[in-house]
């Protein structure tokens, strides 16, 4: 696709509020950013499940942290202002993007997926923390940039508008971001500093977080839990539990196994800036943690299509997460020390 009034440069990310991060820090000047560094600076790594509360008829479990904290937190680290606008008005929030818009500014939304049509029909349900990037207008078409996507798509200003509106959870409320224009590279000093404030909250978030529900606690809860699905629910509704978790692990941006590879990534990229040679190490033990993750989400599968349905596999998958549980614990408590050492 041909832009009209920008240069911008579509990426393709493993998650959306990563790639929209790195996408519009690199196109407003700040080419040090990857995925991965925004991901870290951003301590994107999270586990919550809330006992009381439901989702789509299944438990509330986010492996992520909430929406719009990685864009915010890695600006600050690096000197970016950044701007966030909500709207009552659906023809004012369409109008202020137009006008970024044609004047060459990309520009981030927080949109619903239900509605999004360059989707495919399987992937699209009512989840409204998913993120995007307006680049450029023709005629009645918007160009998107979607970093789960190979390339630039389009919707016309009524899907959008609609995505932008949607109804339910974490509503977006038209809200669009941005950062500032002409930024500066930050200096290696700042890239540091952004890395261990980043490292120290995500070590704060998995090791501290309060109650027994967040964090590797949380996550060695949910393992009791499954174990007591089958009894407890019967197996058509601890079926569609198990759906649900594979749901927000894989489906929903990459929480799982992805976030843990991307964590590694972190890791590796900033040893040029800790120079830390335990950042190897911690890295590859992120990553089994990751791999762990996958296993225990196949696992899952086979239980939800019938393949596997005896309370030992449940057990199983149950015991599966309480030993991702332990391993992240290590290697966070392994994490936080050495930035006890940092300054």
């Amino acid at each position: 696709m041909e832009l009209q009034h920008t240069n911008f440069k579509h990426l393709q990310a493993a998650h959306c509020e990563n790639g929209v991060t790195t996408a519009l820090l690199r196109h407003y000047g700040i080419t040090k950013i990857t995925e991965p560094l925004a991901f870290g600076m951003g301590s994107g790594l999270f586990y919550i499940q809330l006992p009381f509360m439901k989702v789509n008829g299944g438990p509330a479990i986010s492996f992520r942290t909430m929406p719009g904290l990685i864009f915010k937190r890695t600006c600050t680290a690096l000197g970016v202002p950044v701007t966030r606008k909500k709207f009552r008005s659906h023809e004012k929030a369409m109008q202020e993007l137009d006008e970024r818009i044609l004047a060459g500014k990309p520009t981030a939304c927080q949109v619903g997926v239900f509605y999004l049509t360059y989707f495919p029909k399987e992937y699209r349900f009512h989840f409204n923390a998913h993120n995007l990037i307006v680049v450029d207008k023709k005629g009645d078409d918007y160009y998107i940039s979607d970093p789960i996507m190979e390339g630039l798509v389009t919707m016309n200003s009524y899907e959008l508008e609609r995505v932008r509106f949607a109804k339910g959870a974490f509503a977006p409320r038209g809200q669009m971001y941005y950062p500032g224009d002409h930024l500066k590279e930050p200096t290696d000093e700042q890239m540091k500093q952004g890395i261990i404030k980043g490292i120290k909250r995500n070590c704060r978030d998995m090791l501290h977080i309060p109650g027994s529900f967040g964090g590797v606690s949380g996550i060695a809860y949910t393992g009791r839990q499954i174990k007591k699905w089958k009894t407890k629910l019967g197996d058509e509704k601890a079926r569609s539990y198990l759906a649900q978790l594979v749901r927000m692990q894989e489906e929903i941006g990459t929480g799982g196994g992805g976030f843990r590879f991307i964590y590694g990534a972190f890791l590796q990229q900033a040893h040029p800036y800790l120079k830390a040679d335990e950042l190897f190490d911690l890295s590859k033990q992120f990553t089994a943690t990751g791999d762990k993750w996958r296993d225990a989400a196949i696992q899952a599968s086979g239980i939800y299509k019938g393949r596997l349905n005896t309370q030992a596999d449940y057990d199983n998958m149950g015991d599966r997460l309480i030993e991702i549980s332990a391993m992240e614990k290590q290697a966070f408590q392994q994490l936080k020390a050495l930035m006890g050492k940092m300054k």
